[in-house]
């Protein structure tokens, strides 16, 4: 089986694009289209902007604020659990400790 490349065409606001796309990789890149083409059609319905370029830069903008915030939300809560481990952590070695001490 080849790792070559095909081409695939997708559909966004109404217009045909020809991308390349890895084998396997088809179904993940029509769903990421349907998406931005909703989110494109969205921006467009909200009728305050007109060209399909502008809609473009809004959607992108949009998008990528959204991705900001969860890699912000992750990062914020990755660091609450390591803290948290870390203190867990701190108890189970006090506790281990004591235990110790009592024993001799």
């Amino acid at each position: 089986m080849s790792n070559k490349q095909k081409p695939l065409t997708i559909n966004i606001l109404g217009e045909e694009y020809m991308i390349s796309c890895e084998p396997g990789e088809e179904e993940a890149l029509r769903d990421s289209a349907s998406f931005l083409d909703n989110r494109m059609k969205e921006i467009r319905a909200g009728g305050k902007v007109m060209s399909n370029e502008r809609i473009a830069v809004m959607a992108a903008l949009n998008l990528t604020h959204e991705l900001l915030q969860q890699k912000n939300s992750r990062e914020d809560l990755s660091i609450s659990i390591t803290s948290r481990i870390r203190s867990l952590k701190e108890k189970i070695e006090n506790a281990l400790e004591n235990w110790q001490q009592m024993e001799l």
